[in-house]
């Protein structure tokens, strides 16, 4: 299918949960965005009320209607490569296990995480001037690129770069799958590599060297041993983790390995500054080598900003932390108090038998519907 096929078939006026199964049948794995963001732009630029504007992969739309508020409704495009598991349902195009489309689950790759989300912004953006009506805040639509990869590449954050203007906000909602509850802020992640070294030898004639890998023994010994703290923040609380998720080491099977390195990852409340949160792994590790290779803020959840609070209770659900990052910690840094609230449980994200019930979707979409015309 062509960009500009996929384009002429993407109806904003569909059923949010039959989008949602078109925006899943164009594969968009992080560096293949082209034709899902082509569909995008065309779609939204059909919509003359909404002014648009195309980076890249990634698009603005906005509304100009003069309101006292402005809310951002922001997702991504991309999604992480196509599951390789022989017999997976989460696959591309989209499946129907009920095989009545529209009803029932939804599978395939980015039904939560999160063409489910976009979905409902297109929808949103396509029905909100329906019979004459006009919503009650000024909003902005953000589509972007590049979010499951490293952040350098992040579409949202060349969009800061580039049109930081266009991204004004007093209220934005990143439309990542909460379970259809607000999610407030977000914990920060940072990496780290701890290496240890030592003296090449023959296996044969150990003795003669110095073995790197059992000298990093220790580093997950202390790891294995650490109990991640709980902390509330703003009055959710936010759980941390710290683990090791790789070791490199070695170069032949009869070779004492001279080099090892520990991979590490450690996501952190949003009370701390990611260098606040080098300091806690250094303490954690002192003695070995360790260097931050990657590191990333977390948000404050904001719960307390007057529309934020007004969303929460529009949705009616108690509110709860999020536990992994998002790009609502972009929106902080902006300044911008930012939530998480989206269609399709978190949990299924990523997995092979990723997929999200239809009116879960539909619900999202009666939501955020219902608050944009209070």
């Amino acid at each position: 299918m062509t960009a500009q096929t996929a384009s002429a078939h993407l109806d904003l006026r569909q059923d949010v949960a039959l989008l949602t199964a078109a925006l899943i049948d164009i594969n968009s794995v992080s560096g293949n965005e082209t034709e899902l963001a082509d569909a995008v732009e065309h779609a939204l630029r059909r919509i003359p009320q909404l002014d648009v504007v195309r980076d890249g992969d990634s698009i603005i739309a906005r509304t100009a209607l003069g309101r006292q508020e402005r809310v951002i409704l922001a997702g991504h495009l991309d999604t992480v490569p196509l599951p390789t598991t022989e017999g997976s349902l989460g696959t591309v195009p989209s499946f129907w296990p009920s095989g009545a489309p529209g009803e029932g689950l939804l599978y395939g790759r980015g039904t939560t995480d999160m063409k489910g989300g976009v979905a409902v912004q297109l929808a949103l953006a396509a029905s909100m001037f329906d019979g004459g009506a006009e919503p009650s805040k000024d909003v902005t639509f953000v589509f972007y690129d590049h979010e499951e990869v490293e952040a350098v590449k992040s579409g949202l954050g060349r969009l800061v770069r580039n049109h930081g203007g266009l991204l004004h906000g007093d209220f934005a909602i990143l439309l990542e799958p909460t379970h259809g509850t607000v999610e407030g802020g977000c914990n920060g992640t940072s990496r780290f590599e701890a290496t240890t070294v030592g003296e090449a030898a023959h296996s044969a004639r150990a003795w003669m060297g110095s073995n790197a890998i059992h000298a990093a023994a220790p580093i997950l010994a202390r790891l294995a041993a650490y109990e991640p703290q709980t902390i509330n923040v703003d009055g959710l609380d936010y759980r941390e983790s710290l683990n090791a998720v790789k070791i490199n080491g070695g170069t032949a099977g009869n070779v004492i390995p001279d080099r090892c390195v520990v991979e590490i990852n450690y996501r952190f409340a949003p009370d701390k500054t990611p260098d606040q949160a080098e300091a806690h792994v250094r303490a954690l590790l002192e003695g070995f080598d360790v260097v931050r290779t990657d590191a990333a803020a977390g948000a404050r959840p904001g719960l307390n900003h007057p529309a934020a609070a007004s969303f929460v209770a529009a949705v009616g659900a108690e509110p709860k932390p999020k536990y992994g990052w998002t790009d609502v910690a972009r929106f902080s840094e902006l300044g911008i108090p930012a939530v998480n609230f989206g269609p399709g449980d978190p949990l299924l994200a990523h997995k092979d038998n990723e997929h999200v019930d239809a009116e879960a979707v539909r619900e999202c979409l009666r939501a955020l519907r219902t608050w944009l015309s209070a």
